[in-house]
């Protein structure tokens, strides 16, 4: 790819994550999944406390650690998602309100790919301090 190792396998580890996710919602189309994992990941960071938020970053492999922090300013954090309609709606937006895309089901897939790629305590951490209304969002 680039011929710097590093890269080489940030990028090999961000394409494994996109193909998984892929797989997970049953599409084809990558570039619409790496939206909705784009997507998933910022509602997920702005529904965390600043610290989980923080925590669960430096778990994501690091060209996707880039993705994650994106446009992300911890200063200004004048709100959280919270609802469970706000965190599909942030999703949504992200998706670029495409009628084809399921929030809910980008959301599913993309808890169940965290749970399975990150270690279970982190995984159980971040499940446990996202707000009551979205946990059922979360694999069991």
């Amino acid at each position: 790819m680039t011929g710097i190792q590093e890269l080489d396998n940030a990028i090999g580890a961000t394409q494994d994550w996109i193909t998984e996710l892929t797989r997970l919602l049953g599409w084809q189309d990558r570039s619409k999944a790496y939206l909705a994992l784009r997507a998933g990941l910022h509602a997920l960071r702005d529904c965390l406390p600043l610290e989980e938020a923080a925590y669960l970053g430096t778990e994501l492999p690091a060209l996707l650690r880039g993705i994650y922090y994106e446009a992300w300013h911890p200063a200004g954090r004048a709100f959280r998602l919270r609802t469970r309609e706000a965190f599909l709606e942030r999703i949504l937006e992200g998706v670029h309100r495409d009628p084809a895309i399921d929030p809910e089901l980008v959301a599913r897939a993309l808890l169940a790919l965290l749970a399975g790629r990150l270690p279970a305590g982190e995984f159980e951490a971040a499940k446990a301090v996202t707000p009551g209304p979205l946990r059922e969002l979360w694999p069991a």
